[in-house]
């Protein structure tokens, strides 16, 4: 027995080496012809989405860079190269959504292969966070305005855009949050990115069948355009608007504690954003990507850890620890 334990330890020890040497391997190996590929992000005015357009037209792909306003899309094409191209792209209207495709077939149609529409990556990425407060201070448009672009506004551009990816066999990515695992405050955003995960699941299970490859970025906290420099004007607009019985139940100190925690949120977001932008990266240029990127120590262990706590157990946390 004494001699089998160290034994046993060993040779799991090895099992564990050998699993991530062929992990790293794998994961090192780079899909080919990188200058013709084209990949399309949504909301590349700010942020993750911004660094990452720039980031993957210095690698050589063709990007087509899709923003909110012409400041946004100006700002940006004097930072990129001459092959970078753009489109204004409003993911909460139907019709911004069609012409976005349609504009999209027209480089990627005669250039990866002849007479066909292709188009090897798409990385949804457009997002926002306000309106975000206490359920019960918000409206049935608080929760739709967010939810029109974090969530069926991420759903309406990948359906569109399928059909072009389909041929290629290429790679569909969505930013999600550590919000998708736990509800950390109310409103819209956290219910998004719940279904941001579930909708990655689904399209990524589905389309293993064409060589489809669905990916799923998992950021912590970040200092990013999502915690807007108003930020502090809109959480009192929110409480302005609340009904005095509600507002009476809650209290002033109570809005005031939920701003001092609101932006100590903001406070506590690293400002490396390539952490996030290298395993988009990864996703859209690996032969073998991972299913799931979580970037950093919030969504790999603090928060996986508490989303698979006994429910009474996380709830104690969230409310009286953090």
């Amino acid at each position: 027995k004494d001699r089998f334990l160290p034994s046993l330890w060993l040779h799991l020890a090895v099992l564990v080496g050998l699993y991530y040497l062929l992990r790293w391997y794998r994961e090192t190996q780079v899909v080919s012809h990188l200058r013709d590929k084209f990949v399309f992000i949504t909301g590349c005015d700010s942020g993750f989405r911004n660094l990452l357009a720039r980031q993957l037209d210095l690698r050589g792909l063709r990007v087509l860079a899709a923003c909110l306003t012409e400041q946004g899309a100006e700002q940006l094409r004097n930072q990129m190269s001459d092959r970078l191209q753009m489109v204004i792209l409003d993911v909460t209207k139907t019709e911004s959504i069609a012409a976005a495709t349609e504009w999209v077939k027209e480089p990627v149609g005669t250039e990866v292969w002849p007479g066909e529409v292709c188009l090897w990556g798409l990385v949804n990425n457009a997002g926002i966070l306000l309106p975000a407060a206490p359920n019960e201070w918000l409206t049935k448009d608080d929760f739709s305005k967010i939810l029109n672009v974090n969530l069926i506004g991420l759903i309406e551009v990948t359906l569109s855009l399928l059909p072009l990816i389909r041929r290629t066999r290429g790679r569909a990515v969505s930013v999600s949050s550590t919000a998708g695992r736990l509800s950390l405050f109310g409103g819209g955003y956290c219910i998004s990115k719940y279904g941001v995960e579930a909708f990655s699941d689904s399209l990524r299970r589905k389309l293993s069948h064409f060589g489809i490859r669905g990916v799923l970025i998992v950021p912590g906290k970040y200092k990013t355009f999502v915690f807007p420099d108003n930020r502090q004007d809109v959480l009192e607009g929110i409480w302005r608007r609340v009904s005095p019985g509600v507002k009476e139940s809650y209290g002033q100190k109570y809005f005031e504690d939920y701003c001092q925690d609101f932006h100590g949120l903001s406070a506590k977001g690293k400002e490396n954003l390539s952490l996030v932008t290298n395993c988009t990266e990864h996703a859209l240029t690996a032969v073998h990507p991972r299913i799931h990127y979580s970037i950093d120590w919030d969504s790999k262990c603090f928060t996986f850890a508490l989303s698979y706590l006994p429910t009474p157990e996380a709830d104690f946390i969230l409310c009286h620890m953090l």
